[in-house]
């Protein structure tokens, strides 16, 4: 029998994993991509836990169904909600499932991938972010912007708490940005009038620690501000902080983790396609999906609608 040749699956709620998906792909453009996004259910941030879980665990489910091996979950709200229950809970299962299961049509192509040897997994955004953070930081005070959903999480905290244990002592500070992925989404991020969000939180972090010298940018929308957030740390981080701020994008952190875990995990050598492609799935309207990427990719996409079940 001839074995399916398997995609790397990028999932987010919304747009913003289009950042990480655009890092990945420069960093590693021989593979083939599946990117989904659950626009017409987005913000995941205001659902509770079993609402983000379901949501997540259908996605995935149905990257699977499409001949994807690996399923990156590029929405810092999937991966501090969703990620750790879904490894534990749910892919020991999804990797021994049999046709006999009775999971429904759409596994049938996942059955058959998975009876040939197929490896899964799903992979999240927070831990290579984290894992960063020693080699950048000198006073060991962390900000985190993120999504409230994010921030009441605590997953970024708990993610460096452990890297004080490990390796160094780390101060933690968290804020909620809630306003800023509504301007990026709405096209608004660039223009004037978010100014005024950029310094309001910005302002409210280093006013919390003035000792902060690394920010985490806690979101995959957030790299879309980044030209205002670091014209805004030009401009007044000497007024707030004591030392000179770095910045945490994710897209690169997230490329080059992926890019080491494919190094350490040859067994996916042989199961990945490449040739070089990317398709786009919405559960938004797909002109409307394709209209807005836009704002986050630098060439134009046409993407296709399905539904979550």
């Amino acid at each position: 029998m001839q074995r399916i040749m398997a995609k790397i699956g990028i999932f987010d709620s919304g747009y913003g994993g289009l950042t990480i998906l655009e890092a990945i792909r420069r960093e590693l453009p021989q593979y083939d991509y599946l990117y989904l996004g659950d626009n017409a259910r987005a913000p995941y941030g205001t659902h509770s836990f079993d609402v983000i879980y379901r949501y997540t665990l259908q996605a995935v489910k149905y990257l699977f169904s499409q001949d994807c091996a690996l399923v990156i979950l590029a929405c810092n709200t999937a991966s501090a909600k969703a990620l750790r229950t879904i490894q534990q809970k749910d892919l020991p299962l999804l990797r021994s499932v049999s046709p006999e299961d009775g999971l429904g049509h759409t596994w049938k192509r996942s059955v058959f991938c998975q009876s040939e040897g197929r490896s899964l997994n799903v992979l999240g955004v927070i831990r290579p972010t984290v894992e960063a953070v020693p080699s950048i930081t000198k006073t060991g005070h962390i900000g985190i912007l993120a999504t409230p959903a994010t921030v009441s999480s605590e997953s970024y905290v708990l993610e460096l708490e452990k890297l004080s244990i490990v390796n160094c002592q780390l101060s933690i500070t968290q804020q909620a940005c809630p306003l800023w992925v509504p301007l990026i989404e709405n096209g608004e991020h660039l223009n004037p009038g978010a100014d005024y969000f950029v310094d309001l939180y910005l302002r409210q972090i280093l006013e919390k620690d003035p000792l902060i010298d690394t920010l985490i940018l806690g979101c995959t929308h957030y790299p879309l501000l980044l030209p205002k957030i670091s014209q805004w740390i030009r401009n007044n981080g000497k007024r707030f902080a004591a030392s000179d701020i770095q910045v945490i994008s994710q897209g690169y952190l997230e490329a080059k983790s992926l890019a080491d875990y494919l190094l350490r995990h040859p067994e996916y050598e042989s199961q990945l396609s490449q040739g070089g492609s990317c398709h786009y799935l919405t559960t938004e309207n797909a002109d409307r999906f394709s209209q807005s990427a836009s704002l986050f990719l630098s060439s134009p996409v046409q993407a296709e609608h399905i539904d979550l079940e």
